[in-house]
């Protein structure tokens, strides 16, 4: 039967997945990435770890794999983490600067004070945040001494650039990257689908040093495989993008107002919005969500919320607090409580994402009294998840494109308490597919739609499985005197930094 893989270089780790003919994974293995923090806000990655978990889980993938060598690989990634290298001998320049990370947040606000925000808006869809890649790119040049380095010579960009430019052989490989990641920079004008001289010249960006932007759904290269790879050898790699629209492609969300919300370490909701760009919405990010080449019409675009920590909010009750020993407890502690006895959760460790786009937030917990134990902390949290994911769609109400099904994936929504909790703070149906790794998924259908294993999307749409629908509660008082509490310990959150 045929094979598809998808390397999903993540936040938190890289997996290799192994997906058939019908949409089913049939393989996963992992790596998890260590997390570096040099200072209060900053994240940063080894370049050269993801690329080891990448060479690692394709192996062991391939280890067992007993047919023929698979079709295609898709790459799906960890959007604006910036990777700066040396195309000559493909060491590192620095580590990479996670999309998390917040040291540019005082160039953001300079950049806004000078009036540099409504340019940024009209060419890229995107705020002056320091979650897009362009001023980690600049803070590289100059602080992290990357001036000095010829443009030709220096490399920077996405993860998904450094994984492809590996997997064709490093030096003399593929250095591209695909439109959906490209237009998460900050330097991208997904109108006229280029890079833009102005907003280069803006960040002081040099053009040599960052890749060709080509279509999604489309050959990039062939793999040139050594050593444990070398079974891979010539497999085309087709079909690249970063892993909130891959998500959105997984889902299948390929009529206009359908969306997709992922509980990642982060929460995206992305809504297609068709071939036509809209006009920045306020609280909103417009994003390429894909471009089919040859299997479409041009570009795609979608409406987007980000909130930056979900996820990371379960690690940290883990890791931090030892409020659970493994995140499969949450869900289970979380409904042995009817509520969070008052306890109300902001988990901006890096600042707030939309609708606020507030680096200066922090995490806040209100509510506590000598009733509140670990139940109603951890309710708290996953609640706060599901506040969250509601204010994006709220803002997406307002800009008419709103969907009357929200599809889930990740790995929170294996949690049928937080997704009771999201269809009642919606008041629509919450749908979760069979398989919840719809990031990994989305990039197979790519690079397999690109390579004839699919014929069509109509074809893909007909892979989509439900597993279980959650439909609201029919009188929306409670979920709605919830909500408002929490955004009262929003306001509160705010400007703390």
């Amino acid at each position: 039967m045929t094979t598809v893989l998808a390397i999903d270089a993540g936040t938190t780790g890289v997996r290799t997945l192994a997906v058939d003919g019908t949409g089913t994974i049939t393989d996963i293995a992992y790596r998890e990435l260590t997390q570096h923090f040099p200072r209060p806000g900053w994240v940063e990655h080894d370049a050269i770890e993801i690329w080891h978990h990448v060479r690692a889980t394709l192996a062991e993938v391939l280890a067992r794999h007993h047919g023929p060598r698979p079709a295609a690989i898709g790459i799906t990634n960890q959007r604006e983490t910036v990777v700066a290298w040396d195309r000559s001998t493909g060491a590192p320049r620095h580590r990479a600067i996670v999309w998390q990370d917040r040291r540019t947040a005082g160039r953001c606000d300079e950049l806004r004070a000078a009036g540099h925000l409504p340019v940024v808006r009209e060419k890229t869809g995107l705020v002056l945040d320091p979650y897009f890649s362009a001023t980690k790119m600049e803070w590289l040049l100059q602080e992290g001494g990357l001036s000095t380095v010829a443009p030709r010579r220096l490399a920077m960009g996405t993860v998904d650039a450094w994984v492809l430019w590996n997997l064709t052989g490093g030096p003399g490989g593929e250095f591209a990257t695909d439109v959906s990641n490209a237009s998460r920079t900050l330097l991208y004008d997904i109108r006229d689908g280029q890079w833009s001289g102005e907003l280069l010249e803006l960040f002081g960006i040099p053009i040599a040093a960052l890749p060709e932007v080509r279509p999604t759904c489309g050959r990039f290269g062939e793999v040139r495989g050594r050593g444990d790879l070398g079974a891979l050898a010539g497999t085309p790699i087709a079909g690249i993008a970063g892993d909130q629209q891959s998500a959105l492609f997984g889902q299948a969300c390929f009529a206009t107002r359908m969306a997709k919300a992922t509980y990642g370490t982060g929460t995206f909701v992305l809504s297609n919005v068709g071939p036509t760009c809209p006009e920045p919405s306020e609280g909103l990010v417009t994003t390429i969500a894909w471009d089919l080449g040859a299997h479409g019409s041009g570009p795609v675009y979608a409406l987007e919320g980000s909130t930056f920590v979900s996820g990371a909010a379960i690690q940290w009750l883990r890791d931090n607090l030892g409020v659970i020993a493994r995140s499969d407890e949450l869900g289970p502690l979380a409904e042995s409580v009817p509520d969070s006895g008052g306890v109300s959760v902001v988990p901006a460790f890096t600042g707030l994402g939309s609708p606020w786009w507030d680096p200066g937030a922090r995490g806040t917990v209100l509510g506590l009294t000598r009733g509140a134990g670990r139940a109603q902390f951890a309710r708290a949290v996953v609640e706060s998840i599901a506040f969250s994911t509601r204010a994006m769609l709220d803002a997406m109400s307002d800009a008419a494109s709103a969907p009357s099904v929200l599809r889930v994936d990740g790995g929170a929504a294996a949690m049928d308490v937080l997704l009771q909790l999201q269809s009642d703070q919606l008041g629509i149906p919450v749908a979760r597919p069979r398989s919840i790794e719809s990031t990994a998924l989305g990039a197979a259908l790519l690079a397999g739609l690109a390579e004839g294993v699919w014929g069509s999307t109509d074809e893909l749409a007909a892979l989509w499985r439900l597993d279980a629908e959650f439909a609201p509660e029919a009188d929306r008082a409670l979920a709605d005197a919830a909500y408002e509490t929490w955004l009262r310990t929003v306001e509160r959150s705010r400007g703390w930094v």
